[in-house]
């Protein structure tokens, strides 16, 4: 793809539920931009597992910057404000991506970058609202979640992911049920490993909230989504000193990852079979997503997990203090503490307070 440059920063955003694949489709758009194209991504992620500043060393990302313990379109807006004016400031990139939590409001982030184009005359410039549909299991969280059908509704582009693992007649139900959320955006199925061309999600120019407004949220919808942190050996959940959790956590953007801290006690693996058995328990019906770090015999890998399928990538560095386990379980709220602390029991962990 020839990426056009312009005087401005355009910035994409990626919105859809947990698991969908947004980080997936991110990484797939890298290799098919020029290579001294310099893209920043800022994460927006639930609980404290700095799992997505490995992006940073592992694909052709300048840098990324997160945001944790919150949702950056209602409670967490000024983070993600001065999040967006720190990487302009540092790295000057040719466009940033926004992937947003799960329970993220597009239409808030949207009006929150509409406000930031004015204050920057036009700098900061929003060019997409990108939906991504996980058509495996969107029949089943759309059900608990107003949020998953407002992502479908007030988007420029609407990916479908995870097509191939259904039938053909579930997608055409499931391209008809989206048809009724939201008539007029172009659905597009994402190709596997490869994702979509950039040409589908970059130069849309978007027109969103342009026209008319929204309310902003207060912050309830952020209870769709409960968060339990799973440890064993780890030190503190942050150990970045004065946080206040309440308020969430912004990491300043990096470029590449820190590494296992002086005067961590070498911790015993966690055996691969073991973690298999233990994710093989878990049910998607109420744990939507597990993610982090976990020691195995051949090293540390990030796990994701997501409706009963998970992958493990290595890695060579992880955030100083991890431990042998440090996982973020994401589900349905008041059923996820439960779930965790058995996963917790099988692993030889335990549940952070």
């Amino acid at each position: 793809m020839e990426a056009s440059r312009s005087t401005n920063i355009p910035i994409t955003v990626f919105t859809g539920f947990l698991g969908a694949g947004k980080t997936s489709i991110i990484l797939s758009l890298l290799p098919r931009l020029p290579k001294d194209y310099k893209v920043v991504l800022l994460k927006n992620e639930f609980g404290d597992v700095e799992v997505d500043s490995q992006l940073a060393k592992q694909s052709s990302l300048t840098a990324v910057s997160e945001i944790l313990n919150g949702c950056m379109c209602c409670v967490l807006v000024g983070q993600m404000q001065t999040a967006l004016l720190e990487i302009r400031e540092k790295f000057r990139p040719d466009r940033i991506f926004i992937e947003c939590s799960g329970s993220a409001f597009p239409a808030t982030l949207a009006f929150q970058i509409r406000e930031l184009e004015r204050e920057t005359n036009n700098d900061l410039k929003l060019d997409a609202i990108v939906t991504v549909i996980d058509a495996e299991n969107f029949s089943g969280y759309e059900d608990t979640s107003p949020t998953a059908k407002m992502q479908a509704s007030y988007t420029d582009v609407i990916l479908i992911n995870k097509w191939e693992l259904i039938s053909e007649q579930e997608l055409d139900i499931l391209i008809d049920h989206l048809n009724t959320l939201n008539d007029t955006t172009p659905k597009i199925k994402c190709q596997g490993k490869d994702g979509v061309d950039p040409n589908v999600v970059m130069g849309l120019d978007s027109k969103l909230f342009e026209l008319g407004s929204t309310e902003v949220p207060n912050g309830q919808h952020h209870d769709e989504v409960e968060t339990v942190t799973v440890l064993k050996g780890t030190t503190p959940i942050c150990s970045h000193q004065g946080c206040d959790h309440s308020k969430g956590h912004h990491h300043e953007p990096r470029e590449g990852p820190t590494v296992v801290g002086e005067g961590v006690q070498a911790l015993e693996p966690i055996p691969e079979a073991a973690l298999d058995e233990a994710l093989g328990s878990l049910s998607k019906e109420t744990v939507w997503r597990v993610k982090g770090f976990v020691k195995l015999e051949r090293g540390y890998v990030i796990l994701n997990w997501a409706f009963g399928r998970y992958e493990l990538t290595a890695v060579d560095a992880v955030p100083s203090g991890t431990g042998a386990v440090k996982l973020t379980v994401m589900g349905e709220r008041g059923e996820v503490k439960g779930v965790a602390c058995k996963l917790a029991t099988k692993l030889g962990a335990t549940v952070a307070a």
